[in-house]
């Protein structure tokens, strides 16, 4: 078996290199791709170090099986031929293929099949918040089919990569210091602010971001739910918190979701709010699942159920996720 990860560098492609090893990952050997400024960089992996190439139009991909892409939307659209001319399967953790027809958009915990034998040798990684509420989700719909989804995000700044974290990190030191902070990943300041403005701005007033999770969730579940959300920057380096609210066709009771969530795939129910018990981005950065806790029935509408998930957003909502689908795939035969 062997791997290749683009985008080696970057925030992703870093979390990709922790997952594969932790996970004990079954390959032969890992090849490792990015632009002209990574190209020559080293890092560990097994015990060894391996060297960054160059991303280039050549053969470089020919027998490599299946290669983790995450170096932004416009490199996939690029190399895209160039990864899959020889059959490697590329699993793509940017926006450029997720609605296509012909690209499967993949969570295991929900869609898993989807994934089998893509007629573009290409996969798509949803975006991150869309991946932490689909998993959450699913436990509900297995109960009762859901037709609405009202979704608050509270987004951590990994979100827009590791300059970002960095951003944050230097604009508390600066106004600590005080000096005047430096804002440039963020549209403001993001130390004690947040920012309801998370993508650009689309023509209905919702931004990007908030349709990705409209038009993701449906393709992912294969559902006619409709989804609301308002995207949210806010100042925590890492891991998405979510406010979710559901309307079912039937009323699903708190004991019965509690139940759900508890022996859902890839959850964890941490639900003792007496006990001060629920999931928070502080604890839970560096962690695999989704977090659900705060159930409770919707005052307003006898249907409605509501509550809180947080997942990090670099493993589950990007590179273990990418690795879950890869492992499925092996694991069931697919890949050999």
């Amino acid at each position: 078996m062997k791997i290749a990860i683009v985008g080696a560098s970057g925030a992703v492609g870093q979390e990709f290199l922790r997952v594969l090893e932790q996970r004990a990952f079954p390959m032969d050997e890992l090849l490792l791709f990015g632009s002209s400024r990574s190209a020559g960089k080293t890092y560990p992996f097994r015990g060894k170090e391996i060297t960054v190439k160059l991303l280039q139009h050549n053969d470089d991909f020919k027998g490599v099986d299946i290669a983790f892409v995450s170096a932004g939307a416009g490199t996939s659209r690029e190399f895209e031929k160039t990864i899959t001319r020889h059959g490697t399967l590329m699993i793509d953790n940017s926006s450029a293929f997720r609605m296509d027809e012909d690209v499967p958009l993949v969570v295991p915990e929900v869609n898993p099949r989807d994934a089998v034998n893509p007629a573009r040798r290409v996969i798509a990684n949803p975006n991150c918040t869309t991946i932490q509420m689909v998993v959450a989700l699913k436990a509900i719909e297995n109960l009762s089919h859901i037709r609405k989804v009202h979704v608050s995000t509270y987004q951590a700044a990994s979100g827009a990569g590791a300059s970002a974290m960095a951003e944050l990190e230097n604009q508390h030191r600066e106004l600590t210091e005080g000096r005047e902070p430096t804002v440039e990943k963020f549209v403001y300041q993001l130390a004690y602010n947040v920012i309801p403005h998370v993508d650009v701005f689309t023509d209905n007033g919702y931004t990007k971001e908030e349709m990705k999770m409209y038009n993701e969730t449906r393709k992912i579940m294969h559902s006619d739910v409709a989804v609301s959300a308002t995207c949210v920057r806010v100042p925590v380096m890492r891991a998405h918190s979510e406010s979710v609210w559901v309307e079912t066709e039937r009323p699903v009771s708190v004991e019965e979701a509690r139940k759900a969530f508890a022996k859902a795939e890839g959850v964890v129910l941490m639900d003792e709010p007496d006990r001060k018990k629920y999931p928070m981005p502080l604890f839970l950065a560096g962690e695999d699942p989704v977090f659900v806790g705060r159930i409770r029935k919707d005052l307003s509408n006898p249907n409605g159920l509501a509550f809180w998930c947080v997942s990090d957003q670099i493993r589950k909502g990007a590179a273990l996720n990418a690795v879950q689908i890869a492992e499925y795939l092996i694991y069931n035969g697919h890949i050999k």
